[in-house]
């Protein structure tokens, strides 16, 4: 069953946490969905963590906690949480009752529809219920939030807001740097950058003044400024080499075109594109499609694919492992192209993958499939990428003869790149790109593309357009 985890950051909060705690466990939530409550105790010095113990024995299974021996921040009780969280969905709750777990049901609504990867709770919204406080808070928060929109390119209304909902696997996948209250600018302008669908839904605030507990001061503002002219200009989005890369690819808008303007005079009107990644090719190719699969294995890239291209009803996004024939079963005899860029090369099996392409096709059908070729460039990049392997054109044309193929065409593609690619990988050994090196690259295509089949070495790609005999 779908489960939700929430996130409990304590920190001094014996007066309220009991309550909060029983609260949560009795609110609620949409009809086949459990729930998991995980509370850090942030190195509290009363009673916090002796609540959070007896909650967690008495709710054995539902309830866990763990604790920081000092006192970190909100952002790093945050970072300990989602190391330990099960569920499909995550919401942060504070421990201090100023927000109403009854909201739930509100936040997980356009998760729970496919519409959001990410809700927040706004409490500035009209209509809805929140006590009176402090004007010169709020006006920081207005600031803070706007400056935040200004940076990320978002409308959000309260950036600020504790209720935040995620999906799990994105905010896990997301490196989190700050221990304090720079979380919530910090997540916000990654998430923008990650390009997700964020919707705000309108929640009840409880607030507390200074008096009652309230613990956000004036420095908190100060460094909040700080943490987002930090973040605004540092892209740090990706725990893992191979999805930054990705990511860093998706800039290189004129090179994706470039590639795409290579292969579309082959491309037919039902198009399956395998191991799509973050759609940096779909979004050339789909256009004007009858059909458009876009498939990969990582459920993140999955969710992007979705959030860029959901607008066009002709596009589906599908799990599809390359090297899993079940996952074809579905599709045997579906579409009249495959477009497989980059992939063959991460199946140890490929001889497998290239079978699988074979009878997902109609008869006369094409495949169109790029790999890197030469052993020679072999390094770092390709470790990190997950390549087995880079191929000669002979064992590219062996391998799709033997797997039934006839060979409509092929081709070197890329030549500028491949010493770049044997300098970085192979000798310097750099694990990703230089952003600064590819933004010069992609601004030269004009001519790279003119003088590509002129320069004297290997290409750093080959391309193959095999036909299924009809």
């Amino acid at each position: 069953m779908p489960l939700l985890s929430i996130i409990v950051p304590a920190f001094n909060e014996e007066e309220f946490l009991g309550a909060l705690l029983g609260r949560v466990l009795a609110t609620p939530l949409p009809e086949g969905l459990n729930r998991e409550v995980v509370v850090v105790d942030d190195g509290s010095d009363d009673g916090s963590w002796e609540i959070a113990s007896r909650f967690a024995k008495d709710y054995p299974g539902q309830v866990r906690a763990f604790r920081h021996e000092k006192n970190q921040g909100k952002g790093a009780a945050v970072r300990t949480g989602l190391q330990y969280v099960a569920g499909d969905y995550t919401v942060i709750q504070d421990a201090d009752l100023e927000y109403d777990p009854r909201d739930y049901s509100k936040l997980l609504s356009p998760l729970l529809t496919g519409n959001a990867d990410v809700v927040y709770g706004t409490r500035f919204a009209v209509g809805t219920e929140r006590r009176v406080l402090y004007f010169w808070h709020s006006l920081a928060n207005w600031f803070l939030t706007n400056t935040v929109n200004l940076f990320s390119d978002l409308n959000l209304t309260d950036v600020w807001t504790c209720y935040k909902m995620f999906r799990t696997s994105l905010i896990q996948s997301i490196p989190l740097r700050s221990d304090g209250f720079g979380f919530e600018p910090e997540v916000t302008i990654k998430l923008s950058q990650r390009q997700v669908h964020i919707y705000e839904t309108p929640i009840s605030y409880h607030g507390r003044t200074y008096e009652e507990g309230k613990k956000i001061g004036k420095w908190d503002a100060v460094i909040a400024l700080l943490t987002v002219l930090r973040f605004a200009f540092l892209r740090d989005i990706y725990k893992e080499s191979g999805p930054e890369i990705l990511d860093t690819l998706s800039g290189a808008m004129r090179f994706n075109r470039w590639m795409a303007d290579t292969i579309r005079p082959y491309v037919g009107h039902r198009v399956l594109e395998i191991g799509a990644g973050i759609g940096n090719l779909s979004r050339c190719l789909a256009p004007r499609r009858e059909l458009y699969l876009a498939s990969d294995i990582d459920e993140e890239h999955l969710a992007r694919l979705r959030s860029r291209l959901s607008h066009r009803p002709n596009f589906r996004a599908v799990t599809c492992n390359l090297s899993h024939p079940p996952d074809f079963d579905d599709l045997e005899n579906l579409v009249d192209t495959i477009v497989c860029l980059n992939v063959l090369e991460h199946v140890e099996d490929d001889r497998t993958g290239l079978l699988n392409m074979h009878r997902t096709l109609q008869s006369g059908g094409r495949a169109i499939i790029l790999v890197p070729e030469g052993m020679s460039v072999y390094g770092e990049l390709d470790r990190v990428l997950g390549h087995y392997r880079r191929y000669s054109e002979a064992e590219l044309r062996e391998k799709v003869l033997a797997a039934g193929f006839e060979i409509e065409a092929l081709f070197g593609f890329n030549r500028p790149t491949r010493p770049g690619w044997w300098l970085n990988g192979r000798i310097l050994r750099k694990r990703s790109f230089s952003r600064f090196q590819l933004a010069i690259f992609d601004h030269l295509v004009w001519l790279w593309k003119r003088i590509d089949g002129w320069l004297p070495w290997s290409p750093t790609s080959l391309i193959v357009v095999a036909r299924k005999p009809r």
